[in-house]
């Protein structure tokens, strides 16, 4: 497996600054790693590079119009499990809801320990309990494990999922979506009545704040599971020896991109070796984020399912008017 210390040996060794055999003084090794991670933390800024989107997903409390995100905010999940290798076993929810990318937190589990791909937990609804795959392989004895949502960066999309009647019984087969529209903060302030209260969330509004981000959903809903899309950050590495788990086409396109910003810091490298290695490191990320920017293929649905607007109970707080 993959370490930040064969990237950044790689690109050294493409700059002239290492012969082939030799590895980094701990020193430069911990110089690139801070290059390394201030790039990767660029990348998370540039849409194309971002491979897939997070769902962020947890459930409406009854009154309540503000969430915080990010670690130890209220956005997350808490639950048993147990860890073998990179497999986590969820055997109990207490609360909120496991999902892709969350970060787990508990006693005896490595820094850095995030969800990557669904096992068995996979299933009709988000609060399944089953297998869930890890990028760190440990071991862990089973134990109260929390799981926080990095703080992200801008929302693109919601909607909120209603999975009972307004009679408190559960709808059949699952349950219904419905479009969140997210404001920005202008859109936002135009809202006269923030608490108006109402049955499900129309609109939200997020303030990336740092540490925390902040949520707001309006009207003050009553019910609703509300299912949150954002760019996926990519993850800062903390030591040299992380183990490191990227998408195809990622490894390499980081080390040429690292052996681009260390050039000017070591100052080894020939014209031949920067006109390349500039070359290289362009096409690399021009090749990922043509992948990335692939139009979806649009949908084709009967005439008999398409209406001319979007129709739901939000009526009611319109008054049947367009806005």
């Amino acid at each position: 497996m993959t370490q930040p210390i064969d990237i950044i040996s790689g690109a050294l060794k493409d700059i002239g600054a290492l012969e082939a055999g030799e590895t980094p003084s701990p020193e430069a090794a911990q110089d690139a790693l801070i290059m390394m991670n201030g790039m990767i933390d660029q990348w998370s800024n540039e849409s194309m590079m971002v491979t897939y989107k997070t769902e962020i997903v947890f459930p409406i409390t009854p009154g309540q119009i503000q969430y915080t995100i990010g670690p130890g905010g209220t956005i997350g999940s808490k639950f048993t499990g147990s860890i073998t290798g990179n497999v986590l076993t969820v055997t109990s929810i207490q609360s909120g809801a496991i999902t892709l990318g969350q970060t787990l937190t508990g006693t005896g589990i490595s820094n850095g320990t995030t969800i990557v791909a669904f096992g068995t937990g996979a299933g009709t609804n988000v609060t399944e309990v089953g297998t869930y795959i890890l990028n760190i392989p440990q071991t862990v004895s089973s134990t109260s494990i929390n799981g926080y949502y990095q703080r992200p960066l801008a929302i693109q999309s919601s909607f909120v999922r209603i999975n009972t009647n307004s009679n408190g019984t559960p709808i059949v087969n699952g349950g219904l979506d419905y479009p969140v529209a997210v404001l920005n903060l202008e859109n936002y302030e135009m809202i006269g009545l923030k608490t108006l209260s109402g049955p499900w969330p129309k609109a939200m509004y997020y303030q990336p704040s740092d540490p925390l981000g902040n949520i707001y959903v309006w009207p003050n809903p009553s019910q609703g599971e509300m299912h949150i899309f954002a760019d996926t950050l990519f993850t800062r590495y903390s030591t040299i020896n992380d183990n490191i788990v990227l998408p195809q086409g990622f490894e390499l396109c980081l080390r040429w991109c690292l052996a681009e910003r260390l050039m000017p810091m070591y100052g080894k490298a020939s014209p031949t070796q920067i006109a390349m290695i500039t070359k290289f490191a362009a096409d690399s990320k021009a090749t990922l984020k043509r992948t990335n920017m692939r139009p979806l293929q649009a949908s084709v649905f009967s005439d008999a399912l398409l209406v001319g607007r979007q129709k739901d109970a939000g009526w009611i707080l319109t008054g049947g008017f367009l806005r």
